[in-house]
């Protein structure tokens, strides 16, 4: 059964659906931590909330061209008990209030709590929705119609780059906000002829992806 006071679904999963979009469109996916605000290890505090300088440029760019943007981000913190799905929902609140003040809309949001190291109902050694599986990809896929082959990621961790890669996405890019430079040199090998691996400084640099450049 779904949650009647927050939308996870019944594997415990936020699904948010905040702007559903036309079918068949290309999205853009965003880790969170690390890419659209700034990485304070388990954010859950309004007041520590640092959007990223170009976050709300990109996602407006998006919007304008008809991409779906969909945040996707592992919440170990919740399922450790560091915080809970109150504090999360405060947070993305102001997330989302801030990206409007820069004319960006998300069109969904879905999150992972469950971690090896997990409480209850969250502990779980390899949920299918954590990072770098590509479980919360594949929910915002199903629920709002998406174009998977013609759709990009962008996150500053290899679990990102890799979830990217598992669900059959064009590409992804890599930026060094979060732990971004500590991770890059992991990410380099993940790039095939099928599926394209871009590095930037930060989210700003995905002005210049395919889905957004045209």
């Amino acid at each position: 059964m779904r949650s009647l006071e927050y939308p996870l679904n019944a594997d415990g999963v936020w699904c948010e659906i905040i702007k559903k979009p036309p079918s068949g469109h290309a999205a853009l996916f965003l880790d969170r931590d690390g890419a659209v605000v700034e990485d304070t290890e388990y954010l859950c505090r309004v007041e520590d909330i640092v959007i990223i300088p170009g976050a709300a440029d990109v996602i407006a760019a998006a919007n304008k061209r008809g991409v779906v943007v969909v945040l996707v981000t592992n919440q170990g913190g919740i399922g450790r008990g560091y915080y809970g799905w109150a504090d999360f929902k405060r947070v993305q609140e102001a997330i989302i209030a801030a990206l409007a003040e820069g004319g960006a809309q998300l069109n969904a949001v879905y999150a992972c709590a469950h971690h090896p190291e997990g409480r209850d109902r969250f502990a779980h050694p390899n949920h299918p929705a954590r990072k770098p599986n590509p479980g919360m990809l594949l929910l915002a896929a199903s629920d709002l119609a998406i174009d998977l082959k013609a759709s990009w990621l962008v996150g500053d961790k290899a679990s990102d780059i890799e979830a990217a890669k598992r669900t059959g996405l064009a590409g992804a890019m890599q930026v060094a906000t979060g732990h971004g430079i500590a991770e890059r040199r992991s990410i380099a090998g993940l790039a095939t002829p099928t599926f394209e691996v871009r590095f930037g400084r930060s989210i700003a640099d995905a002005k210049a992806l395919p889905i957004l450049s045209i």
